[in-house]
């Protein structure tokens, strides 16, 4: 595995670059915008692909990355379910796995410092973001933070990994880089409480100061999302209850973008072709299935995804590749459901 544990000096935020070998997909784990050039360099130099880009929480003391990544590189932004940020391209769920090729990472909902907050494990680590920190835990004084959740999420969760875990955490502020299970069981000072209460009360007596960038970062990170108004004002969209229409229709291809395990859980539009969003390029190029598809039998491709990041980006592509009746679904699967579209298991 490649592994890269990159650093922020301004925010003390640790990034996290994974891939399963050289030439291969990868993902990143909490990036810094001022910091996404560097890991485009890391990555071409690694011989990459970033594939996702992923938010362990909604940051309050810098700005994500995840938008000009996915500007730069068209990758999948990824969040949990909770967040408040306007659009991400995927929304995990507890007991989800994020995957690229060659890895999975469990999902696992970990919340206290806020309530979108999660982390990632591989079978030898965890990648905490601020929830277990070394030798310390993430705050939870902010409006969607509860010492109550964060004690169940450690004592309940993260704790009952095997003791030589390692711990990746999002931050750390005395130039630690790494601890395990073991280590913070024993010697967090945190974690010698002998109760929930014990626990909260440690919690709401820190009286800490806000992060400096905090009226900043949070506004921005909560709008992240993909600007779909410019594929529409080129003609490439249609609503939900537009698609609603064109769904019946023998002369359009429904094509969905999302992974196995979103169409698992969230349903499908039925008739629609399964070409997940990572294999886009090789199906719209000339011979693969989609551009074979629209050149043999004159189809119309109606793409989509679960919030319309995707398909928006992927309308883009097949545009490119001169499929020009190529639409998206605004909003994906999350509007369909609004129009009451039907959807199958």
């Amino acid at each position: 595995m490649i592994f890269r544990q990159l650093f922020d000096s301004v925010s003390s935020t640790y990034s996290y670059l994974l891939a399963s070998r050289q030439g291969g997909e990868a993902l990143i784990i909490d990036p810094v915008v001022d910091k996404v050039d560097r890991y485009l360099r890391l990555v071409r130099e690694l011989d990459l692909r970033l594939v996702k880009a992923v938010d362990t929480h909604l940051h309050a003391d810098h700005i994500t990355g995840l938008g000009a990544l996915r500007d730069k590189t068209q990758c999948i932004t990824v969040m949990g379910e909770q967040t408040k940020a306007d659009v991400v391209s995927m929304r995990l769920a507890d007991g989800d796995r994020l995957t690229i090729e060659g890895l999975a990472l469990d999902v696992v909902h970990t919340p206290g410092h806020t309530d979108d907050s999660y982390s990632f494990v591989l079978p030898d680590r965890v990648f905490t973001g601020d929830t277990l920190l070394i030798r310390g835990t993430g705050r939870t004084d902010f409006p969607n933070g509860d010492a109550r959740h964060q004690y169940e999420s450690i004592f309940g969760r993260l704790l009952r990994l095997p003791d030589p875990t390692l711990i990746y955490p999002a931050h750390d502020y005395k130039g630690d880089t790494v601890s395990t299970i073991g280590e913070e069981k024993a010697f967090n000072p945190r974690l010698q409480v002998k109760s929930v209460d014990e626990y909260v009360e440690i919690m709401n007596s820190l009286k800490l100061a806000n992060p400096k960038m905090m009226d900043v970062a949070v506004p921005a990170n909560m709008k992240v999302g993909l600007h779909q108004d410019e594929i529409a004002r080129r003609g490439w969209a249609t609503n939900a209850n537009e698609a609603l229409v064109l769904a019946g229709k023998p002369d359009v291809a429904l094509i969905d973008l999302r992974e196995r395990s979103e169409r698992e859980r969230q349903g499908i539009i039925a008739g629609s072709l399964h070409v997940p969003y990572p294999r886009l390029q090789e199906n719209i190029a000339p011979g693969g299935l989609l551009h074979e598809l629209v050149r043999s039998s004159g189809k119309r491709l109606v793409l989509y995804c679960a919030f319309g990041e995707r398909s928006a980006m992927a309308v883009q592509a097949a545009q490119d590749q001169g499929l020009t009746s190529a639409c998206h679904i605004e909003g994906g699967i999350d509007a369909w459901k609004r129009a009451n579209g039907p959807l199958v298991r």
